[in-house]
């Protein structure tokens, strides 16, 4: 029998070893085929490794790494060869070994990774010299440099804010912290509009400084949004500005939270069915103007689950106000009553897009009736996320569901990694692509966090295995070694796609905010959740931090009750008692400036 193809081409298997003889190894994929790659006196071989690293090569020891469940990426020409193909090994990439933790398992590497990250976003849009957000440039090429597109948009800078936040409580270098402070300012008081007779904040989509003159742009500039004002937006908007309000307690930024809150409960919230509408006119402020078009009167799940990862965990993790926990709540009620498809011959997928009514709407746009793979494995991981704080068997039955069908339609069992846009229904038993089968990166950040945070709370090994295999790929073929960062999207073989936007490090969908998340929560779920390690994190409040009951909560996520607890704390260097080690609490001395508090988080004893 023919293979049905008559010519070479060059591809990536992914794989378990499961025997080397002399020139030729087995490898089982992820999707559990067996495939037989055979090795020339040409093939190369390195071992994975981490941004700021050096090329790791071991072309002379391949043998030795050819060690059973060793888990490996071969890349070469594969030819047409009787009823089989024969795949020719060109490189290898080794992940891991089976008798060691992976690369990405052992403690820091996250940590490592988001601080190169840091420092490429730091030198890229600020140099060596102070953080001057007038020279803030939304656009930054994949050298690192900014272009010259004048339009600062508040989402990517509130999400460098995230991600400068972010590094400095996993690295404690106050330069991070200064960056997300001043961006943060930059924010209030450039892209903030305050309506004072609603007692609303909105973020203006973007202020245009080119000339040196600051034209605001109100409503949005893209396409799918023109000329409105989306919850998308207004909920990136927060993702910088609550990490950072997190670390330092900053009244000013606190209220800036809350007053954004309000527009969503006025304008955005639907009080009858529930959920938030994913417009509003920005003149009538209604969902449901005849101005909005394909818009009027809709619900996404970005208008309803982006919340809960975006700001509003984030929020609750740093004030313990019920009033978030009730608005994370419904939110996730929403998810698991509304997106899950109910009928008769049910997708995998959930529905994306919805009527006021919740009727799903199959027409809107780009999306139609196609899935975003990492929308429903970013459902998985946020449901369980808020399921630690709110045990409900709606939201682990949802998540574990989700969990257990997405990796035979949304991952590559061949190479490894996942896509991007496919088909909601199946032709011919394949769910088909969109477009084309390129991987981005967020949404491989996804799949780590779902099957990390999986793994880690409900202890099941079942989910591991996806978690790692998604960390394999990202890290072999996401991060940019000769420029630094990390590739917006690779083709399905891992190479580099660098076209458009796509050859970007930042535009409008990407500055720091997936990446440092994802390294932030990797680090955190990975040590003290699935290897049972310590942690360190370090918060700098303000001599006027504006926390409920003078309470620093330093949980890092929502985490299963009673896991985890604060071992230690180090204000300014000194040892300090004063603090709760279940509800991980510190009560703040009164100062009249900045503290440094270092606080150390291990796995509870009684579990």
């Amino acid at each position: 029998m023919s293979t049905g193809v008559p010519f070479s081409f060059s591809d990536l298997t992914a794989g378990y070893v499961t025997g080397h003889r002399g020139s030729r190894f087995t490898v089982r994929t992820p999707d559990g085929r067996d495939v037989t790659v055979h090795l020339t006196d040409t093939t190369t071989a390195q071992r994975l490794r981490n941004l700021g690293e050096p090329y790791h090569d071991v072309s002379d020891r391949i043998a030795e790494h050819l060690s059973p469940g060793a888990l490996v990426f071969t890349y070469g020409p594969v030819y047409p060869d009787g009823p089989g193909l024969f795949f020719q090994a060109d490189r290898l990439v080794f992940a891991g070994d089976a008798a060691a933790p992976h690369p990405y398992q052992e403690p820091g590497w996250w940590t490592r990774q988001l601080d190169q990250l840091a420092k490429f976003y730091r030198r890229s849009q600020f140099g060596d010299g102070p953080a001057d957000f007038a020279d803030y440039r939304t656009q930054v090429r994949g050298c690192g440099h900014r272009t010259t597109h004048h339009v600062q948009e508040s989402d990517t800078i509130s999400r460098l804010v995230y991600g400068m936040a972010t590094a400095y409580m996993l690295t404690g270098n106050e330069d991070y912290l200064d960056v997300a402070e001043r961006g943060s300012q930059y924010l209030h008081d450039h892209l903030r509009f305050h309506d004072e007779a609603e007692d609303t904040v909105y973020w203006y989509h973007g202020v245009d400084v080119e000339g040196g003159r600051e034209r605001k742009l109100f409503a949005s500039e893209f396409g799918d949004d023109y000329r409105a004002i989306p919850a998308y937006e207004q909920i990136y908007a927060l993702v910088g500005l609550t990490q950072t309000y997190r670390v330092t307690g900053s009244p000013v930024i606190k209220a800036d939270i809350e007053g954004t809150v309000r527009l969503f409960e006025k304008f955005f919230h639907d009080p009858r069915l529930g959920g938030y509408y994913s417009h509003i006119d920005p003149v009538t402020l209604s969902p449901h103007h005849d101005g909005l078009g394909p818009n009027r009167s809709r619900k996404n799940w970005n208008s309803v689950g982006d919340h809960a990862p975006a700001y509003l965990i984030n929020l609750y993790l740093a004030t313990g106000e019920d009033r978030y926990r009730r608005m994370l709540e419904h939110t996730s009620d929403m998810i698991a009553t509304h997106l899950p498809d109910r009928g008769p011959d049910p997708s995998p997928f959930v529905n994306e897009r919805f009527h006021g009514d919740w009727t799903p709407d199959h027409t809107w746009g780009w999306q139609q009736n196609r899935a975003v793979v990492g929308h429903n494995l970013k459902i998985a991981w946020n449901l369980m996320r808020t399921n630690a704080a709110l045990p409900k068997r709606e939201y682990r039955r949802l998540a574990e569901q989700l969990a257990r069908t997405m990796p035979a339609v949304g991952r590559d069992g061949q190479r490894g990694g996942w896509y991007d846009l496919l088909q909601r229904e199946a032709d011919n038993g394949r769910h088909a692509f969109v477009w084309h089968n390129r991987k981005t990166w967020w949404q491989q950040e996804q799949a780590i966090l779902a099957y990390l945070v999986l793994a880690g709370h409900t202890r099941e090994d079942g989910y591991l295995p996806h978690a790692h295999e998604a960390a394999a790929f990202y890290n072999a073929f996401f991060l940019d070694h000769d420029e630094g960062g990390v590739h917006f999207t690779v083709l399905a073989d891992g190479m580099p796609f660098l076209m458009g936007d796509e050859r970007l490090k930042g535009n409008h969908a990407m500055a720091m905010y997936h990446k440092a998340e994802l390294c932030y929560l990797a680090e955190v779920y990975t040590r003290l959740l699935v290897r049972g390690e310590s942690l360190d994190l370090w918060f700098r409040p303000r001599g006027d931090a504006d926390y409920p009951g003078a309470l620093l909560r330093v949980a890092p996520d929502l985490l299963p009750p009673g896991r985890v607890e604060l071992q230690h704390v180090l204000i300014d260097g000194a040892p300090w008692t004063d603090f709760d080690a279940e509800a991980m609490t510190v009560r703040l001395p009164a100062r009249d400036g900045a503290m440094t508090v270092r606080v150390r988080l291990r796995p509870a004893e009684r579990t």
